[in-house]
């Protein structure tokens, strides 16, 4: 995020030192995303699972074992829609999801995870398990992981909030 402009306001300076904060926390969640997805590409790449990119086997974990509907996922993983129609069209191709038409609804395609993509996500989960042995000895053990958590819930109700508030 590059510096931001300098505009005169009329922000207390509690205000202001919040703003900064606020600021600096939009620009970390979106550099801390970035990074996680690197993680998941390298982890990926060392245990030479290299048929899905880090963004489809998070798509895999998020199905998980349920079967769902495509607008159910992006609305889950808060994924953009033509990126998720390409990226289930390459897990499918690769034999890591089936998907079908609801029969209820033509309309409403229904996914779910083949048995190659549940051994994937099953050695996803598994480099997960080790990560989070990691987390919990280290620098994010002892309920600091829990209260980031709660912070970062606080501020998507705050933006829920404001979407409800504005979009009136």
């Amino acid at each position: 995020m590059a510096e931001p402009l300098k505009v005169k306001t009329d922000l207390t300076v509690q205000e202001d030192a919040a703003k900064r904060d606020y600021l600096a926390s939009l620009q970390l969640i979106e550099r801390l995303h970035r990074r996680f997805l690197d993680v998941v590409k390298v982890e990926l790449d060392s245990s030479g699972l290299k048929a899905v990119s880090n963004v489809q086997a998070m798509i895999l974990y998020n199905v998980g074992n349920a079967e769902i509907t495509v607008g159910e996922l992006t609305s889950r993983g808060y994924y953009q829609g033509s990126n998720v129609s390409y990226n289930l069209k390459k897990l499918v191709d690769g034999g890591f999801l089936k998907q079908e038409r609801s029969s209820y609804d033509r309309r409403s395609i229904r996914i779910r995870l083949t048995p190659a993509g549940r051994d994937l996500v099953q050695r996803i989960d598994t480099i997960f398990d080790r990560q989070v042995t990691a987390l919990a000895g280290g620098k994010l053990g002892d309920g600091r992981l829990a209260r980031l958590n709660r912070a970062v819930m606080d501020l998507e109700r705050f933006w829920s909030d404001e979407i409800r508030f504005l979009g009136r």
